[in-house]
């Protein structure tokens, strides 16, 4: 009994996934806008942040820009995977 119910909250949320109206390129261009600027700005603060904190530490040493650069990234992901799911 309980596969036929979720069945049927599978079928009618597809059924209204094919129902609703298209949007228009300008939308789904600010979407995509909104999909970039969410990966990127996560980076970009890492490398902020990680430049100032080598360059607190003195010497050569990328470290710190390197290791929030990657968090960076993983953050951005993370927010991409978040945006589209919903």
């Amino acid at each position: 009994m309980d596969i036929y119910k979720r069945l049927k909250q599978n079928i009618d949320r597809q059924v209204w996934r094919l129902d609703k109206p298209r949007r228009s390129l300008f939308a789904q261009t600010v979407y995509l806008g909104t999909l970039g600027l969410v990966m990127v700005l996560p980076v970009v603060a890492g490398a902020y942040l990680g430049v100032w904190l080598d360059n607190l530490a003195g010497g050569y040493s990328m470290r710190w820009t390197l290791s929030l650069i990657v968090l960076g990234v993983v953050i951005g992901a993370v927010n991409v995977y978040l945006l589209i799911k919903d």
